[in-house]
């Protein structure tokens, strides 16, 4: 039985590319960037190589780009960077949004527990945040204010350039999670008005383990991790030359195919999302057209995300629910709440995020097996009874 990877948003399989241009890291130049001797300077050509190619691929400059160990340690970083900068201006207000990522909703509870104020915007039931929002939040105190780029459960993009705008004419610092974003929809930090953002190799057929934060010339950087000198002082330990090296390439890979992967995947996911509509009383979660070219999140009343996602993986279809980050929690997905979906419906939950590598057959795969799944689950729900029988009504 061939096995349909739909769960790209979780984490891409590496490329060729990649693998190729990370292997002589690991076996021929393999010194220590930092060392003096040739073998170490060698390592470190490759790294500000490297640098250069991700800094071109989002047109920044190369020293405004940090190496991280992925987007979670990025977020950390920069929200706390933006807090204590403010902090040294009697500024303690951040603005952000109900349904970022938890990399950034935890480090925003942590801070507020250190005595910042939090404004967490609302999300419209399409899935973006308007600029106006923003504008309307802002104040006088106002240290930061940080928005996700792509959503990574329901795959809709927000108006960056337009939050970017806002923030820069209240010269507020804009940060955005973009790691749904970077390789698989155009970013570009000058255009977009953006101050810092997050990335991560393993969204775009990268390894795990390695990321980046941009950091726009001007805007403080604090110290993360301590311990060494490495990344002008901001980010002590050895750099994982390897991987860098493989994120470097994978990402120029990504954004020269870029548009021909987006015409791609978008006919596929048209195709998917017209195909499950058909199963009654189901919903497209998140606006149809502002939404990432792979992405498709659905819900099926009357069933579990988890029973569907059990039988799916029986048949070879690998899915999700939403977030990886959160698959253990039996708790409604946070996104989908934010979207105002009541807790009965966000529990019947599928996210299905594609890749380059998928293909017509890997859809009409889909469009058999969820159909088939939803209806048996259904048989077995007594909730579904009751929906049936009147006893209950139908929300969706």
């Amino acid at each position: 039985m061939k096995t349909v990877y739909v769960d790209n948003a979780a984490t891409t399989a590496m490329s060729d590319t990649a693998i190729a241009a990370m292997t002589p890291y690991l076996k021929e130049v393999y010194g220590n960037p930092s060392s003096l001797h040739s073998a170490g300077q060698a390592a470190k050509d490759a790294l500000e190589a490297a640098r250069e190619k991700i800094a071109k691929c989002l047109n920044a400059e190369p020293r405004e780009i940090y190496f991280t160990s992925g987007g979670s340690e990025a977020d950390n970083q920069a929200l706390r960077s933006a807090a204590l900068n403010g902090l040294r201006k009697g500024k303690k207000h951040i603005i952000s949004t109900a349904f970022e990522h938890h990399a950034v909703l935890h480090t925003l509870k942590k801070l507020e527990k250190e005595g910042f104020e939090i404004t967490l915007l609302d999300v419209h039931s399409n899935g973006i945040i308007t600029a106006e929002q923003v504008e309307k939040a802002i104040r006088p105190d106002t240290a930061l204010v940080t928005v996700m780029y792509a959503n990574n459960e329901v795959g809709t993009v927000q108006p960056v350039r337009e939050i970017g705008e806002v923030c820069r004419k209240a010269g507020v610092p804009f940060h955005t999670d973009a790691v749904q974003a970077v390789g698989h929809i155009p970013v570009d930090v000058k255009a977009d008005n953006i101050d810092m953002l997050s990335l991560s190799a393993h969204k775009f057929h990268g390894p795990k383990g390695v990321g980046a934060l941009y950091c726009k010339r001007g805007v403080p950087l604090n110290t993360f991790v301590e311990g060494g000198a490495q990344e002008r002082n901001r980010r002590a330990g050895t750099e994982n030359l390897g991987g860098i090296a493989a994120m470097a390439a994978a990402l120029e890979e990504a954004c020269a195919n870029m548009s021909a992967n987006a015409k791609k995947l978008s006919a596929l996911r048209e195709k998917i999302i017209d195909g499950l509509l058909k199963i009654p009383h189901s919903k497209l979660n998140g606006d149809r057209k502002t939404r990432l070219p792979s992405n498709i999140n659905m819900c099926f009343e009357g069933i579990e995300g988890e029973g569907l996602l059990l039988l799916l993986d029986a048949k070879g279809i690998c899915a999700s629910s939403g977030s990886a980050c959160t698959s253990g929690s039996l708790e409604p997905s946070h996104v989908l709440l934010a979207l105002g979906l009541p807790h009965e419906v966000a529990h019947g939950s599928l996210r299905i995020s594609l890749s380059e590598y998928n293909t017509e057959e890997d859809a009409e795969a889909i469009l058999k097996a969820v159909p088939e799944v939803v209806e048996y689950l259904r048989n077995m729900s007594p909730v579904w009874e009751e929906l049936c029988n009147g006893e209950r009504k139908h929300l969706i």
